[in-house]
């Protein structure tokens, strides 16, 4: 019984493995159509709970994702079924975690702690207006669409999944807001920071579910921790070209 608790112990405390990031030799077109080069990618589920309740079903919510990666870009394209789409906020600054988003955390180094108001990580939401908000130093809600490019589609066919494509652009822990910033350019066997999240929405004032790719660790019962400590998120290695 001991040793049985003593494994359980460990696998409850063993952090997940990094997740192997492939590269691809050709540009992805950032437009919610798969093509030829994500089959080397492999699939990751959204499973998690972050904040409000599971959704009702897999109709309500389900999503998976995949990464590839060149030397300007993180490409990530996420699978999402949702069957409500709401965007209730004119203003893409101002409660925009509320509204259905896709969020990406990135920390360029992996190198951990709090970014909730600096950029040594960044939490990018994106909006269904393909635009990205995160907290700058100043404490207020900025766009940084200019590190990304977004684009997704509805399928046309049930259950009417959301293809969504994103390209990143990473940037160093020296980030200055306003400034011109420099990207760095991605290598292999590069270890980046990265968790993947999804706010959504069914019509309330609130988004009801906000699901995961990784598990965080609960803080006085809270869970919604990737906006503030980069300590939560996972890993990603880039692997060498073939």
């Amino acid at each position: 019984m001991k040793k049985l608790a003593l494994a359980l112990s460990f696998l409850l405390s063993t952090p997940a493995m990094a997740i192997d990031v492939e590269h691809t030799s050709t540009p992805i077109t950032i437009d919610g159509v798969s093509e030829s080069a994500w089959d080397k990618a492999a699939w990751h589920d959204m499973p998690y709970l972050m904040d409000g309740t599971l959704p009702s079903s897999d109709a309500d919510f389900k999503g998976r994702y995949r990464l590839l990666w060149d030397q300007n870009y993180l490409y990530l394209q996420a699978d999402i079924v949702d069957d409500v789409l709401i965007d209730t906020h004119a203003d893409p600054t101002y409660k925009y975690w509320d509204d259905d988003a896709l969020e990406v955390f990135i920390d360029s180094d992996a190198s951990g702690g709090n970014h909730q108001f600096n950029h040594t990580a960044l939490a990018y939401h994106i909006g269904l207006d393909n635009q990205a908000a995160d907290y700058g130093p100043d404490k207020k809600a900025h766009l940084y669409t200019d590190h990304l490019v977004s684009n997704w589609k509805r399928n046309t066919t049930a259950p009417f999944n959301i293809t969504w494509e994103v390209a990143i652009k990473l940037y160093p822990n020296d980030y200055k807001e306003g400034a011109k910033n420099t990207p760095i350019t991605l290598s292999e066997k590069q270890v980046i920071g990265f968790m993947l999240a999804y706010c959504d929405n069914d019509g309330s004032d609130v988004r009801e579910h906000f699901m995961g790719s990784h598990e965080v660790q609960p803080v006085n019962g809270d869970r919604n921790r990737g906006f503030i400590d980069a300590d939560v998120f996972g890993k990603i290695t880039l692997l060498p070209k073939k």
